[in-house]
């Protein structure tokens, strides 16, 4: 049950807190931390309104203390657990870079994911969209920057996850940057599904 709206979610839509040593609010966006936890519905907004309503405290029944950047370190940890996701399946040769070797993914049907940088042309975009088969996951949430380290090289714009629990798994982290920054669908699939 999120602390501040007091609805019980679903714990994928959820952000699961700790009290750590120190007496600070720690996300625990992995939920393995151990200790007792406490948790916030999956929105910068909620996450906001905790902070100010000093729920952490309430929550944990001691004082603790609350970084100011507390929802920056979130989206943070988000990202950067989407990213070790896309280098894991690059490292079990389940993700490619490049145009056309995700073109070449696309043709085959063995994509359950593709991926565009943010900076990507809207011209490629179209080209790969219109490649990918029905139920293949398109999104744009990733900037040049996270895609090279995902992929340990420069210049990745466009990459493709193949079909899989891998893609699953990414796919699920992608979907929880997208509630919590309060992105909209729209903002976040290729051009071709924008129509």
């Amino acid at each position: 049950m999120c602390i501040v709206t007091r609805q019980v979610k679903d714990e994928a839509d959820l952000i699961r807190f700790v009290r750590g040593p120190d007496g600070a609010a720690v996300p625990d966006v992995g939920r393995k931390l151990p200790g007792r936890g406490l948790w916030v519905s999956l929105s910068r907004e909620v996450l906001g309104e905790a902070m100010r309503r000093k729920a952490f405290a309430k929550g944990f029944t001691a004082e603790t203390s609350v970084p100011s950047d507390l929802p920056d370190l979130v989206e943070r940890l988000l990202r950067g657990q989407a990213v070790a996701l896309l280098s894991l399946a690059r490292k079990a040769g389940e993700a490619v870079a490049g145009f056309g070797k995700v073109e070449e993914m696309l043709t085959r049907g063995r994509a359950g994911l593709l991926l565009h940088a943010r900076e990507a042309a809207p011209d490629g975009c179209r080209k790969l969209d219109r490649l990918a088969a029905p139920g293949t996951g398109r999104m744009t949430i990733f900037d040049m920057r996270e895609l090279d380290l995902a992929f340990g090289r420069p210049n990745v714009v466009h990459a493709a996850v193949a079909k899989g629990a891998l893609a699953g798994k990414l796919s699920a982290a992608l979907r929880r940057i997208e509630m919590f920054e309060g992105l909209t669908t729209e903002a976040t699939r290729g051009p071709e599904e924008r129509r």
